[in-house]
């Protein structure tokens, strides 16, 4: 559905042209980069949003899962959409609608404005993901040029949270946060400018109907998951409020895979999720982005409300994370692929950012940066790098191809459902441990900062137990290589 497809010829209007190859690839990567920074580059911004437009802990979720739920539960309909209308339509329709979408999000001046337009972002988000990888094949057709293309395409998406947070930090400082949302409406005007020019015009690839009641039944679900989630902040686990959000969100993705199993043509084939390595590889992914995103969030709000950094200081600060995950998916995902089962990498790599995570556990609002927060980023971002290699590989290793696109899609999916409700719970633990601690101790001059610091511990220490749980279960449900797979790239 939303696979990468190749052609006969270059996908151009004329194989006299190669340079026109590259200026195609240069639209595709920074729309790539657009939608990945768009997930990091808020999180500085964060604590100058929340005081311009005061909302309270308890709400400050939502600035991020309302991009990361519609861009999770979009995801499948989004590429089931580009194949109906054509890629590069879909890819345009998608680039206009980001633009619009940060618009509105930037001049916001209520929460729910806010997360409206976050929400905007994420929906076509969702449209532009499919078409990239689809645009970049029919363009590259020539298999040397093919692999330096998806190189430099790869090299780009992967720095997205990184760009994303210096960039947030640059602008927060020195322009005002919400310019971090109106740089998007330059990028996306620019891109999809130079895309009307360069990009190709692949043909339509699907005739399949749309089925926006599955869409509407799995986005509606997370998001009722994610504001019981929420909810629980504010209410506590046990109100009718918060167990009816979260009991009709699980029902509503249960109605959905009981659609899927009925339809003839569904968004996500079951037989998809039925490969016990498949399932494993998704499981892993979506629990590393759960500590991932929870540790921006805490990190963000440390730094700056308690250590007091500048947004900029609080970007670079938090840059360590995301550079030792770029580092370790280089030289320790890809380079023991060939040499380790996947199962012992993908649990592996729960276990060390679990060890990173927990180390987090002992701040303190006097910890030094270097003492504990650097070893910790450090060690989440060596596990995640190990794990999603292969993780990304298992996820799409042996489906047809026909299936190729939406296990793709799957897996893409699956880091979006683990950073909305992951940062959901989380800051739902972090803000209860935080009001139990300031209702039960004295008031002193440092009680808040003792307050807060406990919260992130609290939930950290959520965070380490699931990473530690799930790289057991991983483990055991992935299965075993066979003997005679032994020695060389393992399947599973």
């Amino acid at each position: 559905m939303t696979g990468v497809q190749a052609t006969g010829g270059t996908g151009l209007r004329g194989p006299g042209r190669p340079e026109r190859r590259w200026f195609a690839l240069g639209v595709i990567a920074a729309a790539q980069l657009m939608t990945a920074l768009d997930a990091t580059i808020v999180n500085i911004a964060l604590p100058s949003a929340q005081r311009a437009l005061g909302f309270s802990d308890a709400q400050r979720q939502w600035v991020v899962t309302a991009y990361t739920v519609c861009f999770a539960g979009l995801l499948l309909f989004g590429g089931r959409v580009a194949d109906t209308i054509g890629r590069r339509r879909a890819f345009q329709i998608g680039l206009a609608g980001f633009g619009l979408a940060s618009l509105a999000a930037g001049l916001a001046p209520t929460l729910l404005v806010l997360a409206v337009g976050r929400a905007l972002q994420g929906a076509f988000a969702a449209l532009i993901a499919p078409t990239v990888l689809s645009l970049l094949a029919v363009t590259f057709t020539e298999q040397r040029e093919r692999t330096r293309a998806f190189a430099i395409y790869g090299a780009v998406a992967s720095s997205g949270a990184a760009t994303g947070l210096l960039l947030g930090g640059v602008i927060t400082d020195y322009l005002d946060w919400r310019w971090c949302l109106f740089v998007n409406v330059a990028i996306a005007g620019a891109v999809l400018a130079a895309g009307r020019v360069v990009l190709p015009a692949p043909p339509r690839s699907g005739s399949a109907g749309l089925d926006a009641s599955s869409a509407v039944l799995v986005t509606g679900g997370l998001a009722a998951v994610v504001f019981g989630c929420g909810q629980a902040a504010v209410h506590g686990w046990t109100q009718p409020l918060v167990l009816g959000a979260v009991i009709g969100g699980v029902a509503m993705v249960g109605v959905f895979g009981l659609r899927q199993s009925r339809i003839t043509d569904p968004l996500l084939p079951l037989r998809i999720l039925a490969d016990r390595g498949r399932a494993g590889a998704y499981l892993g992914t979506a629990t590393a982005v759960v500590g991932a995103f929870g540790m921006f969030l805490t990190l963000t709000y440390h730094l700056q409300v308690v250590l007091h950094y500048s947004p900029v200081r609080a970007g670079l600060g938090v840059l360590p994370m995301t550079l030792a995950n770029a580092l370790s998916g280089y030289q320790l995902g890809n380079r023991l692929m060939p040499h380790l089962p996947s199962r012992i990498l993908i649990a592996g790599g729960l276990l060390v950012a679990a060890a990173g995570l927990g180390l987090m556990t002992r701040l303190t609002p006097h910890s030094g940066y270097l003492a504990i927060i650097l070893p910790a980023e450090v060690l989440i971002g060596v596990g995640m790098g190990a794990l999603f290699p292969p993780a990304f590989q298992l996820a799409i290793r042996g489906v047809t191809q026909r299936d190729a696109g939406v296990a793709s899609a799957v897996i893409n999916a699956a880091t979006q459902v683990g950073g909305s409700i992951g940062t959901a719970i989380l800051n739902t633990l972090a803000v209860g441990a935080t009001t139990t601690y300031l209702a039960t101790h004295t008031p002193t001059a440092t009680r808040y900062e003792t307050a807060l610091v406990h919260g992130y511990a609290t939930a950290t220490t959520w965070a380490t137990g699931l990473l530690a749980v799930m790289a057991v279960l991983v483990y055991l449900l992935i299965p075993a290589p066979r003997p005679a797979q032994r020695g060389r790239t393992n399947p599973h």
